[in-house]
């Protein structure tokens, strides 16, 4: 059996090690508890977190804290498999974040942990809510799912004709996400999916809540702290809101990305 090394990780990464060893595979650790010093060398499969760093240095190993620089993974790795987040180590890297399956099942917990944060921070309810949802990708599919049984009012934010299409279909109203900024203020709450600076000020919010999933980010964020503004960026929610489903989800990625190793 191939003998799978993890490197780093936060409580996803200790539920999908238990997970995998519970079903039988070997797998040691490096910085993911407290003391483990898995060998590389004799290692088939190399895990590395999600994401896999935050600093392009190292590997992020917030559990631990050890300092493991990925020029040591890069000069140590030879051929063997390397699964990582978002992160590229050459021809032998399966990044799981451009898989399909694990970024629709990822989708799940983030737009569960983005719903409760709307919840939590809003004076009103959700039911007649006037909710903005940019972009159409597959967090933003989970998202309207999620939010119509709450019976929101949705609009949804898109480009491609055929998103408008999709959506017609589902009797969803859609405009062009060129319009989010002059529309921003006929919404309560606004859910933002993608990466791309859409407004130029807090300001261009005006009341709504803008609640933003993307990498990048939609605003520059450093200009909301002091203002009136509503505004806030949930990275890595599954990771914050439900580790336990989200290491599961990711297990089951790796037992799938593993087995085709084999």
């Amino acid at each position: 059996m191939k003998k799978v090394l993890f490197f780093g990780g936060d409580k996803r990464s200790v539920t999908a090690f238990e997970t995998l060893k519970k079903s039988g595979f070997s797998v040691e650790s490096r910085g993911l508890f407290r003391g483990d010093n898995g060998d590389i060398n004799k290692a088939d499969i190399i895990v590395l977190p999600v994401p896999s760093t935050k600093d392009g240095k190292t590997v992020y190993s917030p559990l631990t804290g050890e300092s493991i620089l990925l020029d040591y993974i890069k000069e140590n790795v030879g051929g063997r498999t390397v699964i990582t987040a978002n992160y590229d180590l050459g021809e032998n890297t399966v990044d799981i974040m451009k898989l399909d399956g694990f970024a629709y099942l990822n989708a799940v917990p983030t737009a569960e942990g983005a719903i409760a944060y709307a919840i939590d921070n809003t004076p009103f309810t959700l039911w007649k809510s006037r909710v903005l949802v940019i972009g159409n990708g597959r967090v933003a599919k989970v998202l309207i799912s999620r939010l119509e049984a709450f019976r929101c009012l949705i609009t949804v934010s898109a480009r491609k004709f055929k998103d408008f299409a999709l959506l017609d279909t589902e009797n969803i109203k859609y405009i062009d996400t060129s319009k989010v900024k002059e529309t921003a203020g006929s919404f309560d709450i606004i859910f933002n999916t993608v990466d791309a600076r859409l407004f130029g000020s807090p300001g261009e919010l005006q009341n709504a809540l803008l609640i933003d999933l993307s990498s990048m980010g939609c605003l520059d964020f450093s200009q909301v702290e002091g203002c009136a503004a509503k505004a806030v960026k949930l990275p890595a929610l599954p990771g914050k809101t439900a580790p336990e489903t989200a290491g599961k989800i990711y297990a089951d990625t790796l037992k799938t990305v593993i087995n085709l190793q084999t």
